[in-house]
């Protein structure tokens, strides 16, 4: 199978190159790396000059095609015509010597598979665990890692989600792909994180990134993952390993960031289940607010204050959006 490897970068030229060294060290290498810069600054362009790597295409784009959403478009645009999958990753990632071989792999094995995840290594610590008896852990697959307190949490107040890892709950606010073990398996899901993912080419005959999600793009994968998922089978292989470094460059502040946390998590659970029953909705909100005052606590557990405070009050003017100006989804 022919790849393209699409990576959408802003301002973050030293995480782009430990990328970049990354995958020159592959045991498969793409056919093609398009690099698509959103940058305002020339860094990126700059560093790029200086330093050599194979099958690289360099695009820098204006004002009108920033943002990753469209950034991921514009890259998808110039995808060489013999090309099978597309990858994308981002800037921030360094990836183990068998990623791409190991990810592709997947495509042979399910051959029903439109898009296929990998799996970030280096932000949760599991173990082997028969054990399913401690409640402060979590457990999947013959596998334990800790339950965030915010699950335990939830858990008092019956909000846990009602579905596996990888799979939108009823009222959203589901366990992410982290909540998956190391165990080299291939887990069928409904969501694939967006820097660490690949689809089939011919999926983009039929769909594209959503530009409702502006700029940094929070949940834009959800989106696009739930929409491809009534289409066909997606799935997660933990083989397809890497390291996920989360470069606070070109981040959004933390007051937008709060805000997306919520305007943004309804919009994708309303993609998935547009007519949810009051039930549902009720879970979602008071899931949403717990979490919320979650993060509002934090003002006095944290060093940085002043972010949780800043993200707390964009979550809280998330919510009263949501209630007054919700979000449209498209049919």
């Amino acid at each position: 199978m022919n790849f393209s490897l699409v990576v959408c970068t802003y301002m973050r030229p030293k995480a782009l190159h430990n990328l970049l060294n990354s995958v020159n060290e592959q045991t498969l290498c793409p056919n093609e790396i398009i690099i698509v810069d959103g940058s305002t600054d020339d860094e990126t362009e700059l560093s790029l000059k200086t330093h050599l790597f194979k099958n690289l295409k360099y695009f820098k784009v204006e004002k009108a095609n920033r943002g990753l959403t469209k950034q991921r478009n514009y890259g998808i645009e110039r995808v060489g015509k013999n090309i099978d999958i597309v990858c994308f990753l981002d800037d921030d990632i360094v990836l183990e010597k068998n990623y791409f071989e190991n990810l592709l792999e997947t495509y042979k094995v399910k051959n029903d598979a439109l898009a296929v995840g990998g799996y970030i290594k280096n932000e949760v610590e599991w173990q082997l665990s028969n054990n399913r008896n401690n409640p402060s852990k979590f457990y999947f697959d013959g596998w334990m890692r800790n339950e965030p307190s915010r699950f335990k949490l939830r858990r008092k107040f019956g909000l846990l989600p009602d579905t596996p890892p990888g799979f939108l709950p009823t009222f959203a606010h589901g366990r992410s792909i982290g909540f998956l073990p190391p165990s080299g398996k291939i887990y069928e899901v409904e969501q694939i994180m967006g820097g660490v993912s690949s689809y089939k080419k011919e999926v983009f005959d039929k769909l594209s990134f959503s530009t409702y999600f502006d700029g940094y793009g929070l949940y834009e994968d959800t989106d696009f993952s739930l929409r491809l998922s009534k289409m066909g089978k997606l799935y997660v292989n933990t083989s397809a390993k890497l390291n996920h470094y989360h470069d606070e460059d070109g981040r959004p502040n933390k007051f937008k960031y709060g805000k997306m946390v919520v305007r943004n998590g309804w919009y994708v659970w309303r993609v998935k289940y547009p007519k949810p029953t009051f039930k549902e909705k009720f879970k979602w909100y008071a899931t949403a607010i717990l979490l919320t005052a979650i993060r509002l606590t934090n003002t006095l557990t944290t060093k940085d204050k002043k972010a949780a405070f800043t993200e707390s009050f964009g979550r809280i003017t998330g919510l009263i959006s949501v209630v007054f100006n919700a979000p449209k989804t498209k049919k």
